[in-house]
C-alpha cells in the first residue's frame, strides 16, 4: 500500500523590522526606537543654574551697598557665590588702614579658602552696588563637588584663574608705577579685552575705592584720572568709560 507523502507547510517569510516592531508591546517598541538614536551630547554646565538647586542647602540674600556679607575675623564656615552685583574684598591693618584686594562680580566665589580648613575670614566682603549673593555651607559645597563632576571641573578652573590673577596683582603692585597700576585696575574693572564683554563703562566706583585698590592717596588718583581724561584714555558720559587706548600706559616700557 502506497503512502502519500506528508504535506509540508511553507516556511513563513522573514518579517521586516517594522512588522517585528509592531508585534512588540508598546513599552518595548519605544526602547527599540531609543536604541537607534544617537546618544545625546553631554549637557553644558551652567554653574548659576546648578547652584540654585534647593537640595544644595543654599540661601540667597540681597545686599545693599556697604552692608557687609561678612567681616574680617568672622567664622569661615561657608562659601559665597555672587549672582549679581559687585563685591569688594578688603583688609584692615591694626592701624585702621584699609586696602581693597579684589573686586568680584557675577560668577565669582568668595571665601573659597574655607574648604581648605581656614576657620576665620582674613578679609571683609562688602557690596559696592546692590548685589545678590548665595551662601553655601561648607559641608554642602564639599558634597556637591564630589557628586557633580561638572561643578568640580568648573570650580578648579575658577581657582586656577583666580590664583593667576592674584599673582599678576602682586607683580603689578611690586614693580609697576602708580600710573600703570591705576591704568591696569581701570582696564580690569571695565573688562577691556574680554571677548564676552562689550561694556567698558565702570559705574559706582569712587576715586577713594580706586586709591585703596592701587595703594596710593585719593589725591594721586585724581591727578592721574585727569591726565587720562585729557589724553582721551577715559571719558565721563553717564559713567566712567575706559577706552582701549589706555592699554598704551600698561604696555609702556
Amino acid at each position: 500500500m502506497n503512502r502519500r507523502p506528508l504535506a509540508t507547510k511553507p516556511m513563513p517569510e522573514s518579517r521586516s523590522r517594522d512588522d517585528s516592531e509592531r508585534t512588540q508591546p508598546p513599552h518595548q517598541r519605544g526602547e527599540i526606537r531609543k536604541a537607534t538614536k544617537e546618544p545625546k551630547k553631554g549637557r553644558c554646565f551652567d554653574p548659576q543654574l546648578f547652584l540654585t538647586k534647593a537640595d544644595l542647602g543654599t540661601s540667597v540674600a540681597g545686599y545693599r551697598p556697604n552692608r557687609k556679607i561678612f567681616s574680617q575675623g568672622d567664622p569661615c564656615d561657608a562659601i559665597f557665590y555672587v549672582q549679581k552685583g559687585k563685591v569688594k574684598l578688603s583688609v584692615i591693618s591694626k592701624q585702621g588702614k584699609e586696602a581693597i584686594i579684589a573686586i568680584l562680580g557675577p560668577g565669582d566665589f568668595i571665601a573659597e579658602t574655607c574648604l581648605t580648613g581656614q576657620s576665620l575670614h582674613m578679609a571683609s566682603a562688602t557690596p559696592i552696588v546692590p548685589s545678590i549673593v548665595m551662601k553655601i555651607p561648607k559641608k554642602d559645597m564639599l558634597r556637591a563637588l564630589q557628586k557633580e563632576p561638572a561643578l568640580s571641573s568648573h570650580f578648579i578652573s575658577y581657582l586656577l584663574s583666580r590664583n593667576r590673577r592674584i599673582e599678576d596683582d602682586l607683580i603689578n603692585q611690586l614693580f609697576n608705577s602708580s600710573e600703570k597700576r591705576l591704568a591696569r585696575t581701570l582696564l580690569l574693572l571695565a573688562n577691556v579685552g574680554k571677548e564676552d564683554k562689550s561694556e567698558n563703562v565702570i559705574s559706582d566706583i569712587s576715586q577713594e575705592t580706586l586709591a585703596k585698590m592701587v595703594g596710593v592717596s585719593r589725591e594721586r588718583v585724581n591727578v592721574l584720572m585727569n591726565k587720562f581724561r585729557k589724553l582721551g584714555f577715559i571719558s565721563y558720559d553717564g559713567g566712567l568709560e575706559v577706552h582701549t587706548s589706555l592699554l598704551s600706559i600698561v604696555l609702556k616700557e
